[in-house]
């Protein structure tokens, strides 16, 4: 496993800026999604979230048909829809729709959370609860593809049925357990730290059923040139998550400079730090180090880079950078 083995992709959370409104935020998405095409990553992404104001993914299948639409090579799926928001019937006909327009090109990726808020929950009609019987809609969502279902006998996916579209679970801890005893891809993060991802990884791996395990780390990566403009690069998406975690809403991006004249207190100063920490950011032989350290640790198949940014071509030049860093494009030549 390394850097030039190992498959990478993009998840793009259709993050909105200040001063901008939310379909602008989806059609640079789905313009984002081209350039990352041209540039030879292997799968482009798209989540779900509710009344977020930070953030305009809410439809990811829909989403997701827009972007297929627009590209051509790409894979396009979701990371994830959000299985106990929905109804496992209505998801597999959206997918076997998507299948057959963009045949070979669609995954499913499928996450176990519930809305944000107990009013969003209220509005989708579910409640945390919902959560705990993520098992059996995974099940009963793979039955209407196979045709083999039985909590609702005599009901058809149409056009699901028989097509085959590649399901990937968003998981940690028990999810990763879910992912094992069935057989599917892992997708997961170290949102807990890489000690704790890497065991929940060592469990899937020992509990596997199926041909192989297949592993797919989520995590930011951002290179510029130098490690200060990298770092600063994340300090947007770094002070979103402290807001959240003390205000309790995910508001838009702002750009760095207003970000360093806030007022910030210490709480929120160490939030955005322990944020910064976990990503990967640098130069880029800072972040081909940090790369091969969590391929490795990891035993990553593949690895999903999800980068927010206030600056839109910073963050493509960040992924262009990365495409030469693992050999998706070739590199620049010296000037000479």
């Amino acid at each position: 496993m390394g850097l030039r083995t190992t498959r990478f992709s993009v998840l793009d959370r259709s993050r909105t800026r200040a001063g901008e409104g939310h379909p602008e935020a989806l059609r640079a998405t789905v313009a984002f999604a081209r350039e990352i095409e041209a540039l030879g990553y292997h799968r482009f992404w798209v989540s779900e979230h509710h009344s977020v104001p930070g953030v305009a993914g809410s439809a990811p299948t829909v989403l997701a048909a827009a972007v297929a639409a627009a590209t051509s090579r790409l894979r396009v799926g979701t990371g994830g829809v959000m299985l106990p928001n929905h109804r496992p019937l209505v998801v597999a006909e959206q997918f076997g729709v998507l299948e057959s327009l963009y045949p070979g090109r669609i995954d499913m990726g499928l996450g176990r959370s519930v809305g944000f808020t107990g009013g969003v929950r209220r509005a989708l009609g579910h409640d945390r609860d919902d959560a705990e019987d993520f098992a059996a809609q995974v099940r009963e969502l793979l039955g209407y593809f196979t045709g083999e279902q039985r909590a609702h006998p005599g009901v058809h996916a149409w056009p699901a049925e028989g097509l085959r579209v590649p399901a990937f679970v968003l998981a940690t801890g028990a999810g990763a357990e879910l992912a094992a005893e069935l057989g599917l891809p892992l997708v997961i993060a170290p949102a807990r730290g890489v000690e704790r991802m890497v065991e929940a990884i060592g469990r899937y791996r020992a509990a596997f059923r199926g041909d192989r395990p297949y592993v797919v780390v989520s995590t930011g990566v951002t290179i510029a040139d130098t490690t200060e403009r990298a770092r600063r690069l994340l300090l947007p998406e770094a002070w979103a998550s402290a807001h959240t975690k003390t205000h309790g809403e995910f508001p838009p991006l702002l750009p760095p400079e207003e970000i360093e004249a806030l007022p910030l207190t210490d709480v929120e100063r160490r939030m955005m730090e322990r944020s910064l920490h976990g990503q990967i950011h640098g130069t880029e032989d800072e972040a081909a180090e940090a790369l091969e350290d969590l391929i490795e640790r990891a035993g990553a198949d593949e690895i999903l880079v999800h980068t927010s940014t206030h600056d839109r071509a910073a963050r493509l030049d960040s992924h262009r950078r990365l495409a030469r860093l693992v050999g998706l494009v070739p590199p620049l030549r010296a000037a000479g």
